[in-house]
């Protein structure tokens, strides 16, 4: 199945969708190692650099703006799903390979991932709205944009929904997390240059293997 994806003409767009890739994990980087030190001041900026549910929960409990939350939230999570998408329609069976070995995730689970889209994608797409791995299937899959776009839609929404609901009841944790994280936000910032170090070298070994 590979070698016959690999025959297909690739678009002339296809690189432009890999750099716009490097760019987002660049970002994500980015975020998670100084985190700590823009939380507070910028939250906005945070969400605009990585959305992922911690720093969603976290801007929030640093009173960022609703409107901003749900401008910002939603198009940097789906500007995240358009490019992994995009890659999985440009380079098929081989963006399934890439985002596996650095994921981590194994030919039974990525089997799974498969037969349950191919069973139920109106289920998946909404659930896994944040997903690279879903993302890169649904082109692969070349699902039709009439189908994705209301289906991720809503599961972004739902996504955020949930992040904001739950911040609201979690509220007075929040508070307490960043008042902690203000305290010793120089060394959450050399712990996270670590954390990211080690993640990045552990997926680059993964997927040379």
């Amino acid at each position: 199945m590979a070698s016959a994806s690999a025959s297909v003409p690739r678009p002339a767009w296809a690189p432009w969708s890999l750099g716009a890739f490097a760019v987002l994990v660049a970002a994500t980087n980015v975020a998670g190692i100084f985190w700590a030190r823009i939380i507070d001041s910028s939250p906005a900026a945070l969400l605009v650099l990585s959305s992922r549910n911690r720093w969603l929960a976290l801007a929030l409990g640093a009173d960022l703006d609703p409107v901003a939350y749900w401008v910002i939230a939603p198009l940097r999570l789906a500007l995240a799903y358009a490019v992994c998408h995009l890659i999985g329609r440009a380079y098929h069976a081989t963006a399934l390979n890439w985002f596996t070995r650095y994921l981590g995730v194994d030919p039974a689970g990525l089997d799974g991932f498969r037969r349950g889209f191919d069973k139920a994608d109106w289920i998946v797409v909404p659930f896994f709205a944040g997903s690279n791995l879903v993302a890169a299937l649904t082109g692969v899959q070349r699902m039709h944009p009439a189908r994705l776009i209301p289906l991720l839609a809503f599961g972004i929404v739902a996504r955020l929904a949930l992040i904001q609901w739950l911040s609201n009841v979690f509220a007075d944790e929040l508070d307490r997390v960043l008042d902690w994280v203000q305290r010793y936000s120089w060394w959450l910032v050399g712990a996270s240059v670590v954390g990211v170090f080690v993640l990045n070298a552990r997926n680059v070994r993964r997927g040379g293997r």
